[in-house]
């Protein structure tokens, strides 16, 4: 078995998670199995109690851990299905030591660092390798070298590498050389300050990835080379894309990266077959249609806030060879503005997840625009929740209908809490969370965009559809299309004579990849494009 180690220096948000990512499916098309596996620094268990401000989206896994967002790269790059063992953080780890040495487990000695917690991470690597039975395991390292945080996970990865022998183990630093518009041109000390701290711990990268604006020409590269003491063929450009982010496979194939290491590896394997990955790329840079999309959000000025809900929308426009404009609207912009003003001319509008009252009625505005001027509109968890306090006001005239999450006192709680979580006193990892089957009714639209009657979504939530209200609802023409298998839980809802107006409690963007576009994104965004262009479905 094969390891790639991948860190990262001078500045955080380089793009490891993607350069893996990417390195995953160069070497998956290859014909290898791989696995992915980030660790993180930071104290937290799992990011699951974190605001999206500081973290970003959390990314949530069959098995329902609450993980980091690179893992929704590693799975939309890949084919892997990842478990809770690919993602670690410093919180998992000295929970598990405290917890040992509480038991007794380390027999009276000295808890320390240096062995207890770098045999825990090393532990996590044997233990994702011998689950995953992969030819390799990706394990990238989160933070920037030098931070007081990463230094157990730099010295595991290098007493590892030294355990099962540098011909089966590959360090790769991600690193930036920044333009200095000033001087004109690229510098490279950053880059090698960054190297020559990495080699103070112990490790000497094998392979340097360079994120630069401009491209790095042979004396540059020559000149990394040579100060950071790695070959010549291995100082990789990774320069900013011009339109996707799914170009950066093929350019660091371009950059024969994969070739590299599969030399350095001793992998005798063929060449990579991109041809479907040209072809998505094709259909984003050349799309046949374009469509206009608004996602009505609360964390919208951060980007990695919605990051899945962004690229499965992508992936919608490419099964559809159409490029989508996705327009980000603040919730709170249409309170203050009226819907009208905003949304108007967009081709679909969609709720994503969200939690606590800001901007609560303006996405129920959102929602009712939608409904009444017959524009496709997709919620998704929270969505859902919002589609049906729109409904209940508006339709069927409950007045103050609302979610108990916003309103303990509403007249009708037509969403309200889980029956598992009114005794929940912890809020980190206790929501409903994973994979849960979900049972559609046939002929509804949502039966028929899966091609399926029961389906596997993962789900994020502590609300739900209340059942007190089924009836009225269920009459006046919201239909519910989905139910746990018992019937218990709503989890899909269509409105009858609407053209595509669907709502589901479960976050199908985290099941989407670019070349297997999510059926409910597909579907919205050919409903959008019909409805711009004034076309029957």
């Amino acid at each position: 078995m094969k390891y790639i180690f991948v860190t990262g220096g001078v500045v955080s948000s380089l793009g490891k998670g993607l350069t893996a990512a990417s390195l995953g499916t160069l070497l998956e098309n290859r014909g290898l199995k791989v696995t992915l596996q980030k660790f993180d620094p930071y104290l937290n268990v799992d990011p699951g109690t974190m605001s999206p401000y500081q973290h970003g989206e959390v990314y949530v896994l069959d098995d329902g851990a609450e993980t980091d967002l690179d893992l929704g790269h590693y799975e939309r790059f890949t084919n892997v299905k990842l478990t809770r063992t690919n993602n670690l953080t410093s919180g998992q780890v000295y929970q598990t030591v405290l917890d040992k040495e509480r038991r007794g487990d380390y027999l009276g000695k000295t808890v320390q660092v240096i062995p207890h917690v770098t045999d825990e991470i090393k532990n996590r690597i044997h233990q994702l390798a011998e689950q995953s039975k992969a030819d390799v395991v990706i394990t990238e390292i989160g933070g920037t070298t030098g931070d007081i945080e990463g230094l157990p996970f730099l010295e595991a990865i290098r007493e590892f590498a030294l355990e099962v022998g540098y011909s089966n183990a590959l360090f790769l630093h991600v690193t930036y050389v920044p333009f200095i518009k000033a001087a004109g041109e690229l510098k490279t000390k950053p880059t090698q300050q960054s190297v020559a701290k990495l080699r103070e711990i112990g490790i000497a990268p094998h392979i340097l990835v360079c994120r630069c604006e401009r491209p790095l020409d042979n004396e540059l590269r020559q000149k990394i080379s040579m100060f950071c003491n790695v070959p010549f063929e291995a100082v990789i450009e990774e320069k900013d894309v011009d339109h996707s982010i799914y170009e950066v496979p093929l350019m660091l194939q371009r950059e024969r990266l994969d070739d590299l290491v599969c030399r350095m590896l001793h992998l005798d394997v063929p060449t990579a077959n991109m041809t479907h990955w040209q072809e998505i790329i094709r259909k984003l840079i050349a799309p046949q249609h374009r469509v206009r999309i608004g996602v009505v959000g609360k964390y919208i000025e951060l980007n990695d806030a919605y990051k899945s809900v962004y690229e499965a929308i992508i992936h919608g426009g490419i099964a559809n060879d159409c490029g989508v404009e996705i327009q980000k609207v603040d919730a709170e912009d249409i309170e203050r503005q009226g819907a009208e003003t905003i949304l108007n001319g967009l081709g679909g509008i969609l709720v994503p997840g969200g939690f606590g009252e800001r901007g609560i009625e303006g996405k129920i505005m959102a929602a009712k625009y939608a409904r009444e001027n017959n524009i496709p509109y997709l919620g998704l968890c929270l969505g859902m929740q919002i589609a049906t306090i729109e409904f209940a006001r508006n339709v069927l005239k409950l007045d103050k209908a609302h979610s108990t999450e916003f309103d303990l006192n509403s007249p009708h709680p037509v969403i309200a809490m889980l029956d598992g979580q009114t005794k929940v006193t912890k809020k980190g990892g206790t929501m409903r969370l994973g994979a849960q089957p979900c049972q559609l009714v046939m002929g509804s639209k949502s039966a028929k965009l899966y091609g399926a009657f029961v389906v596997n979504e993962r789900h994020r939530h502590r609300y739900e559809f209340n059942n007190a209200y089924r009836d009225r609802f269920e009459k006046a023409g919201f239909l519910i299309s989905g139910t746990t298998p018992e019937g218990k839980l709503v989890e899909v809802i269509e409105l009858e004579k609407h053209p595509f107006y669907i709502a589901c409690q479960f976050h199908p963007e985290f099941h989407s990849k670019p070349h297997k576009p999510h059926p409910l994104f597909s579907g919205f965004i050919a409903a959008a494009h019909a409805h711009i262009h004034h076309r029957p479905l």
